[in-house]
């Protein structure tokens, strides 16, 4: 089935917040369905956990952390059942109320993504790593009703002072902590909400240019969507792989990669809370994980670390995040015998849509469009270029960009495709090739980091008087932030770049902190005083 234009069922959220700031009927892109016959009511948690356990059972191995938790499918749809009715009984969360996740990767993280969707709430999961500025933006934004939140990360989630909000610890200790609330409540399924498949079950949000983020809102039907074709057509999981990876569960990566493609498959999931490459090679071979997703940056660190014999038990690897050079999947191959499945998604596409598995791969191509998804090279008018031409890459298929309030929708859908935002050239045998980013996002260790929220961070410093972030050139990250930075001339101290850099890790997240600062007496503008960044970069 093909849609030009939202034709939503009847919702079943009784707080109507998302389907009310969808963005307008006229600027959604194409969703083509094609044989993904979902039916009208539908929740993916019901799905992923009972439908699971109804073809495998309960007592399949499902979550587990390294010296942590160890749960089957039955104890993890148990402690989400509770979890549930803590949420809807005792916190008073009815459909469609947004609810805030925060926490480090591990089965409660898990545990309370289900729970939310269970009670027909919206899951909103942030990276451990925000600041309270940035959990401000996004309550602002999403205005959630609940958090439940790592006992651990507290702090920053206190500063940022959102308004309205209820915040529920996990993991902590004492008779309010959401652990004693669901063991107080005991053993007993929760009836699940019967939303709609177009009901939203997730919002995810990804940096903008403007450094503002922006916030996507996902389907239930479309949490399916990315199983049933990335994972079962390219990945293809086998019920006994064990999953593994560094992307956080807040990246909708992470979240297909470590959640909802390994429960799909009747899989297990290995998570861990602070994966280095190191940690991730050791953990590969020390856990027995079959299938690993992270970045083409810790696969070459893993490798240059003398680790790529650890990945040798691997079934499949995924690379995402970044496009992955040849080079860097030869040196994968030749320390492991392990062929890397690199693809290309994005949050407003919710996973892979490019790739290659296989036989069918080709070491510095990103592949060919995922079964279910078409892609194409467009120009600025949205035509097709001749392949071997460079242009926009657009694509589309049951999946597609739906920014909340429809916050610079046109730029991300034109003409029914969903453009990424990077340059690529396809060749005569349908395999696309990354060229290069053609807005101001910096893709660095898999990260997607927008320059100008990195310049207000410097910007903030009271001895910064310009600046201007771009992506540079490294040989071990592939590209890291890069500042050029003017300071004030009558400063009566010198002022570092390690002090610039630290004041920033208390504005920002430390992964968006520029890892170099060149000083300068002035920055390149036209005779308007457009700063010119491509002089800089």
């Amino acid at each position: 089935m093909t849609l030009s234009a939202p034709l939503l069922s009847p919702s079943a959220h009784v707080d109507s917040f998302c389907r009310d700031h969808l963005p307008p009927p006229g600027q959604w892109p194409v969703i083509d369905l094609g044989d993904l016959g979902y039916p009208e009511r539908l929740n993916c948690a019901t799905e992923l956990l009972d439908g699971t356990i109804a073809r495998f059972g309960p007592e399949r191995p499902c979550v587990r952390a390294p010296g942590g938790p160890a749960w089957t499918y039955g104890e993890l749809r148990d402690r989400a059942d509770r979890i549930a009715g803590v949420l809807a009984e005792e916190l008073g969360v009815v459909p469609g109320n947004r609810v805030l996740l925060r926490g480090f990767n591990g089965p409660d993280l898990v545990a309370c993504w289900f729970a939310v969707l269970k009670a027909g709430a919206v899951a909103v999961t942030t990276m451990p790593v925000l600041r309270a500025g940035e959990l401000a933006t996004i309550g602002e934004m999403c205005r959630p009703a609940v958090a439940l939140c790592d006992a651990r990360l507290t702090d920053d989630l206190a500063r940022a002072a959102v308004p309205g909000l209820t915040v529920v610890t996990y993991g902590g200790e004492g008779p309010d902590d959401l652990t004693a609330r669901a063991a107080a409540r005991g053993p007993g399924g929760f009836p699940d909400v019967a939303t709609a498949a177009d009901d939203v079950a997730l919002m995810a949000f990804t940096s903008g240019t403007t450094g503002r983020p922006k916030a996507t809102l996902h389907f239930h039907r479309d949490v399916l969507a990315i199983a049933d074709t990335f994972s079962a057509e390219v990945l293809r999981p086998e019920p006994d792989d064990v999953f593994t990876g560094s992307p956080p569960i807040a990246f909708t990566y992470g979240l297909g990669g470590l959640v909802v493609f390994p429960l799909r498959a009747g899989a297990s999931a290995l998570l861990l809370e602070h994966p280095s490459p190191d940690l991730l090679a050791d953990a590969v071979a020390e856990h027995g994980a079959t299938v690993l997703f992270t970045a083409p940056t810790a696969y070459k660190a893993i490798v240059a670390g003398g680790r790529g014999h650890r990945l040798a038990g691997l079934r499949r690897a995924v690379s995402a995040g970044e496009s992955m050079p040849a080079a860097v999947w030869h040196g994968v191959h030749e320390a492991s015998g392990v062929r890397v499945i690199d693809g290309i998604g994005s949050t407003e596409m919710l996973h892979i849509f490019i790739a290659a598995a296989d036989d069918d791969i080709r070491p510095g191509s990103t592949g060919r469009a995922v079964p279910g998804y078409t892609a194409a090279v467009l120009d600025d008018d949205g035509r097709p270029v001749p392949d071997g031409t460079e242009g926009h890459l657009a694509v589309r298929g049951p999946t597609g960009c739906r920014y909340l309030d429809g916050d610079r929708q046109e730029v991300y859908v034109r003409h029914g495709w969903n453009y990424t935002g990077d340059t690529y050239v396809r060749d005569a045998d349908g395999y696309f090739t990354y060229r290069a980013r053609t807005d101001d996002m910096i893709i660095s260790a898999g990260y997607n980091i927008a320059g100008p929220e990195v310049e207000q961070a410097l910007l903030s410093h009271p001895e910064v008087v310009e600046c201007a972030v771009v992506g540079a050139p490294d040989p071990e990250r592939g590209t890291i932030v890069k500042a050029f930075v003017v300071l004030n001339p009558e400063r009566t101290r010198e002022v570092p770049a390690e002090e610039l850099q630290a004041h920033c890790k208390q504005v920002i997240a430390p992964y968006k902190c520029p890892r170099a600062v060149e000083f300068r007496t002035e920055l390149p503008r036209t005779s308007t005083g457009k700063l010119q960044r491509f002089r800089l970069r």
